[in-house]
């Protein structure tokens, strides 16, 4: 059975909101992964959007399923650049903010490496710490995995500030893998500044506990 609404709040960043059903007054819980066809990033839901959708139970609780727009309703608006006229690009080719590439995020993990072979030829590095980054890159990669399995049912999401502590602890090469791989996470703005100041703070922090002066410190 079909029920039609307006969706009455919505939280962009995390991806999910609230609909108002028509006629009883009722809160439904509504995802971004339960819209058919999925919105693109340059035209999202708003407040005051009149909807269509199906209705299910998930976790305990009642939600919107099968999601779309109501013919006749208003369309969703789309996001304006505030970009100069005179550069605007069109939706299909406007960046939606930088991520590293491919080539950009394999070429950091190699690096990396290298500086790890480095300070271990130099300082020699802890056999545990080796153990340690394998084990919590992939650990890091499956959150990533369940994060988009959710992002796709409508479950519940992987807090973002859990992706960033995995990173920050030393989980950052399965975690940019996992972004380049199941292209999760990899065009969201203010989720990349972040996190490569996580990958930093770790390669920087790591490095130096290595080094003789580190070493004398905790000495």
């Amino acid at each position: 059975m079909r029920y039609s609404g307006t969706l009455t709040q919505w939280n962009d960043e995390r991806g999910f909101g609230w609909i108002e059903v028509d006629g009883g007054g009722e809160r439904l819980f509504v995802h971004i992964g339960a819209f058919e066809p999925r919105p693109p990033a340059a035209q999202r839901p708003q407040p005051g959007l009149r909807l269509e959708f199906a209705v299910g139970m998930a976790q305990g609780r009642k939600r919107a399923l099968q999601v779309t727009w109501r013919p006749g309703g208003s369309e969703p608006q789309v996001r304006r650049s505030r970009t100069p006229a005179g550069r605007l690009l069109s939706s299909r080719t406007a960046p939606q903010g930088w991520h590293a590439s491919s080539d950009v995020s394999y070429g950091v993990v190699l690096c990396w490496l290298l500086l790890m072979l480095g300070a271990a030829v130099l300082w020699g590095v802890p056999h545990m710490l080796w153990l340690l980054y394998a084990c919590l890159s992939m650990l890091a990669f499956m959150a990533y995995w369940q994060d988009k399995w959710a992002a796709r049912k409508g479950q519940w999401r992987t807090p973002e500030i859990t992706l960033q502590i995995l990173a920050l602890g030393g989980g950052w090469p399965g975690a940019l893998l996992a972004q380049q791989w199941l292209r999760h996470k990899s065009s969201k703005p203010r989720f990349q500044r972040q996190f490569w100041l996580m990958v930093l703070i770790n390669v920087t922090a790591v490095l130096w506990l290595c080094s003789p002066y580190g070493r004398a410190v905790l000495d």
